[in-house]
């Protein structure tokens, strides 16, 4: 049995007792802990800026391909490179979705939802059905607004539909485009600005217009104070969302420059909104004229006027 003294804790000579007992060692450097408290006291300074390089990414994961191609081998002609932009399951539109609707605050759309595994599959189908909701509310709108008038004639007006379409799916790609190309812009002049890929940009940009859909179905009601209220809460809703999303990657830019983006970015979101509402509800009324009295001449010189019921 193995003596007291030898199952007491012996301290380790110097290293290069051991090592020249054993040449062969390996040996392991360790921080004192004086200095490992140091390098965590440097990492806490600044609390929110490690969250935000997280979400924000590296230069070389901001370096990608225009529709962020680093994870697809494929070539871009093939079917299989555009298949992946869609790889996406109903739990994940869900909760992308879910994100959209109910921002919180200090919490960033792209790193909690989209950052992992970007998507082209909800935001073309809340694109397609924003523009029939918006097409076929409006339509509703104006046969209910003439309702009951003895000289209202209701004709469908299909070109509503092409007209949304080209304003819904024009937004959602030539924006998301020019800022995509901001941001890469002033990424080359600024060290500290990080930009989005573009298909990330895109996919904020068509999620946060899915609260759009109810409210276009809303509309429906022909009370204007009613819709105007409805479309100011979509619009602080959605534009939280951008605002949110893209003030961390050029809030280290020059202050009047960082203003001036998002606020760009509102400004466009509130002329889609605005926009939207005008021209496809709130569109001023037209007079229907009156059918013309049919004027009947007679064999014997007189005139006879045929009254219409």
């Amino acid at each position: 049995m193995a003596a007291a003294d030898d199952l007491k804790f012996r301290e380790f000579d110097d290293a290069a007792n051991l090592l020249a007992a054993n040449p062969d060692a390996t040996t392991i450097s360790i921080d004192e802990p004086a200095e490992a408290h140091k390098n965590q006291h440097s990492r806490r300074q600044e609390p929110g800026r490690e969250e935000d390089d997280e979400l924000l990414g590296t230069d070389d994961s901001d370096k990608t391909e225009l529709l962020a191609g680093q994870k697809k081998s494929a070539p871009f002609w093939t079917f299989e490179y555009y298949q992946t932009f869609f790889d996406v399951d109903t739990y994940q539109v869900l909760d992308r979705i879910k994100g959209s609707v109910f921002p919180v605050p200090g919490r960033n759309f792209v790193r909690l939802y989209v950052r992992s595994n970007p998507d082209l599959y909800g935001p073309f189908w809340i694109c397609a059905t924003l523009v029939f909701a918006i097409a076929v509310s409006g339509n509703l709108s104006n046969f209910f607004i003439h309702l009951g008038r003895p000289t209202y004639h209701y004709v469908p007006e299909f070109r509503k539909v092409s007209i949304a379409a080209t304003t819904i799916y024009a937004y959602a790609w030539l924006v998301p485009l020019a800022l995509w190309g901001f941001l890469m812009w002033r990424n080359s002049k600024v060290m500290n600005i990080v930009s989005y890929s573009f298909l990330e940009i895109v996919c904020v940009y068509g999620y946060s217009l899915f609260v759009y859909i109810p409210t276009a179905i809303l509309w429906i009601i022909p009370q204007k104070v009613v819709r105007w209220v409805l479309m100011v809460f979509s619009l602080c809703l959605s534009g939280s969302v951008l605002v949110m999303t893209f003030w961390p990657a050029v809030r280290d830019d020059n202050r009047r420059i960082a203003l001036a983006t998002v606020g760009t970015i509102v400004l466009l979101h509130a002329l889609l909104s605005v926009g939207c509402l005008a021209y496809f509800f709130d569109a001023p009324e037209v007079d229907f004229p009156a059918p013309a009295v049919p004027v009947i001449p007679a064999h014997n010189g007189t005139t006879l006027i045929t009254r219409v019921k």
